[in-house]
């Protein structure tokens, strides 16, 4: 059976589809589990993350449908809303790609002085003061360093000779 005809088509576009509900559902499912353990405190971030979750499971809903009855207007709006999402990720790339560095550190202080919540919740868990500046908690890493040591220094390996010294 040569793949490349119908049947290879209609698999990969199931197959295509079927990960693109994949992908939608953590998306969801990780917004849901930031928001019930109190990771984000920004519900407007959730709301958007929520929001593209849907959309796309929707999106991968309309084209799993269309792929497995060959429905002939469900694969056309499939691919009309594909196109668009494909325009609108082309464009934001090249949105980002002709801004230089300073541009780029100017648009990360504005949105880091309009986000006070998620701003507070990074300053908190990360232990740092600021835009420009940050505190590095190296005494946890050393900390934890010692204790892998301490418990991996006595430990023999199996593989070893046991008539071998330590």
């Amino acid at each position: 059976m040569v793949c490349g005809g119908f049947a290879c088509s209609k698999n990969c576009l199931c197959a295509l589809n079927l990960l693109y509900t994949l992908v939608s559902l953590l998306l969801i499912g990780i917004a849901a589990w930031g928001i019930g353990f109190g990771l984000i405190s920004s519900l407007r971030v959730v709301g958007v993350v929520i929001a593209v979750g849907i959309f796309l499971f929707l999106i991968a809903l309309v084209g799993l449908i269309g792929a497995v009855k060959h429905h002939q207007v469900l694969l056309f709006f499939y691919m009309i809303i594909l196109l668009l999402v494909f325009i609108v990720q082309f464009s934001v790339s090249c949105a980002c790609l002709a801004l230089n560095e300073e541009q780029q550190g100017q648009l990360l202080e504005v949105g880091w002085n309009n986000t006070a919540s998620a701003r507070d919740d990074i300053q908190r868990n990360l232990n740092c003061c600021g835009f420009r500046s940050f505190n590095t908690n190296e005494t946890c890493l050393a900390i934890l360093g010692v204790w892998l040591t301490y418990r991996y220094r006595n430990q023999k390996d199996p593989r070893a000779n046991p008539s071998a010294f330590l």
